[in-house]
């Protein structure tokens, strides 16, 4: 069956394209505005932080000599010319590393147990009252605000130096991202199943117990593995300050001009970052398929 296809004026269609060329033109006279708008912030925030370009191209010589300096042994030589001089510590680096891997462990363990028991209650869908909901969503932004290594010199202070101080900063600082990622999920789950148990009479806790935390706990999970992840790299830098692990060697070898001995604990903290990211891939890919890889 054949449809004709009605033909518009002159008039019209001039009508049409005037209206399409105004309004090409107001989008491109947003999209200047908007990049001349960024572009001023730019520059603000630049010389807000002081940021000179001449200072860093300056410089920048000192940044590539250092990498230089790191690469080279005492003796002058490279240093993967000579491994057993480069490595010459790694028994005591790998154990530093593996202290620092179980302050991770222990720190992300705790902050996903205080991240689980509250966030429940800092979920806008389940939190049984509004005061409650919002005394627990201020400690989280707390706890995830303040930057782990401040944590951690708090507690150097407190209990002195050790990885006692690095769990307890790893846990508080899990537990703040934790129980945030946490609560979104929760926010995200469907609430019918939720209804269905409240209408048999059953309490708070048993409508969380059957109705949502079947739904919420692969998401869990798949969080605090990559929070293990990051907490890992996060040990390390802690250990700047007196709390434990690999670290208070890195910051020894730094201020003492080690040079060769910094790329040697670099090296062995960046492979066993790239370990942990392999392992714990797979890890949730085995638990909840190939899609929670990425």
């Amino acid at each position: 069956m054949a449809v004709s296809v009605p033909l518009l004026s002159g008039e019209q269609l001039a009508v049409l394209s005037d209206a399409y060329h105004k309004a090409v033109a107001r989008k491109r006279l947003h999209l200047v505005l908007a990049t001349a708008v960024f572009l001023a912030a730019l520059v603000a925030a630049a010389f807000g932080a002081e940021v000179n370009l001449r200072t860093f191209f300056t410089h920048f010589g000192n940044f590539v000599s250092y990498f230089d300096r790191i690469l080279t042994l005492e003796s002058g030589a490279r240093v993967w010319t000579d491994i057993a001089e480069w490595l010459w510590g790694w028994h005591k680096w790998l154990w530093m590393l593996g202290e620092t891997i179980l302050i991770s462990y222990v720190g992300t363990l705790f902050g996903a147990v205080l991240a689980f028991a509250l966030n429940f209650f800092a979920a806008e869908n389940t939190s049984p009252a509004r005061w409650l909901r919002f005394t627990v969503r201020r400690f989280l932004e707390f706890a995830r605000t303040v930057p782990g290594i401040v944590f951690a010199l708090i507690f150097v202070i407190a209990f002195g130096l050790g990885p006692m101080a690095g769990v307890l900063a790893i846990a508080i600082h899990s537990t703040g991202a934790l129980g945030k990622l946490f609560s979104e999920i929760v926010e995200n789950a469907d609430m019918k199943p939720v209804e269905g148990v409240r209408s048999t009479g059953a309490s708070w806790i048993s409508c969380m117990r059957f109705a949502v935390l079947p739904q919420v706990t692969a998401g869990y999970a798949s969080y605090a593995l990559l929070r293990f992840e990051i907490n890992v790299r996060e040990a390390s830098v802690m250990g700047f300050v007196g709390a434990g692990g690999i670290g208070q060697e890195l910051v020894v070898a730094v201020r003492k001009f080690y040079y060769s001995d910094v790329s040697a604990i670099l090296l062995m903290i960046i492979l066993t970052v790239f370990v942990i990211d392999m392992g714990t891939g797979w890890m949730r890919g085995r638990l909840f398929g190939k899609d929670a890889r990425a």
